[in-house]
């Protein structure tokens, strides 16, 4: 059974059936990348090697956000093309597409590679926010101390403010060591977590206790 303001540890894709259909406001996500990636500690993200995840979970996300609503999800670039079908078969319209800059690499091949990215996707045709924000979005470095791929609340934050309102409930099926919960808390809305993870599934539990 749900609640709010609580995280679950399981997978998605078991889980998200419980909850109801268009039961949540705002998705801010941020699935594995299809990438193998592995931190220079060498951690790495579960799931991370395959895309049979992807399109069902996108599915299920559909299904529980509420009509004329905004997600934000983060993906990886070397496979856009899989998230963007996964996106549109599940239902959802492709709205805009942020940019966040690093001040460092995270790694060096062909490129010096320096940005992550995310797109806003709509259920059906949500309002204009009210004041809303560029494409192009400051990102400071977390540190990857929680998670090897940890984003930082200060880019979350202002995606949670403009695209959902006070007293909404903000779903993260990924949710990782937690930090778009944490952002959703301090801008005071609700929120639902899902890890698949129990490692970081306790960090994220932990932080959300404290409120950090």
């Amino acid at each position: 059974m749900f609640t709010t303001n609580s995280i679950r540890q399981g997978d998605c894709l078991e889980i998200l059936p419980e909850l109801p259909a268009r039961s949540v406001n705002f998705i801010l996500t941020d699935p594995p990348y299809i990438v193998r990636y592995r931190s220079r500690d060498g951690r790495t993200v579960m799931n991370d090697d395959n895309d049979s995840w992807l399109a069902p979970a996108f599915a299920e996300m559909y299904r529980v956000l509420a009509r004329d609503s905004y997600c934000v999800s983060f993906y990886g670039w070397p496979h856009a093309d899989r998230f963007l079908q996964a996106f549109r078969s599940a239902g959802f319209n492709i709205l805009g597409h942020f940019v966040f800059p690093k001040r460092y690499t995270s790694t060096t091949r062909y490129l010096r590679y320096q940005h992550e990215c995310a797109y806003l996707l709509g259920k059906g045709f949500p309002a204009k926010p009210e004041s809303t924000i560029g494409d192009v979005l400051d990102w400071t470095y977390s540190g990857n101390k929680l998670h090897p791929t940890q984003k930082p609340i200060s880019a979350l934050l202002p995606l949670v403010e403009t695209f959902s309102r006070k007293e909404d409930i903000v779903l993260d099926p990924f949710a990782g060591s937690g930090s778009s919960l944490v952002a959703a808390k301090l801008v005071g809305r609700k929120y639902i977590g899902i890890e698949m993870n129990s490692e970081y599934h306790a960090i994220a539990s932990k932080r959300l206790a404290e409120g950090s």
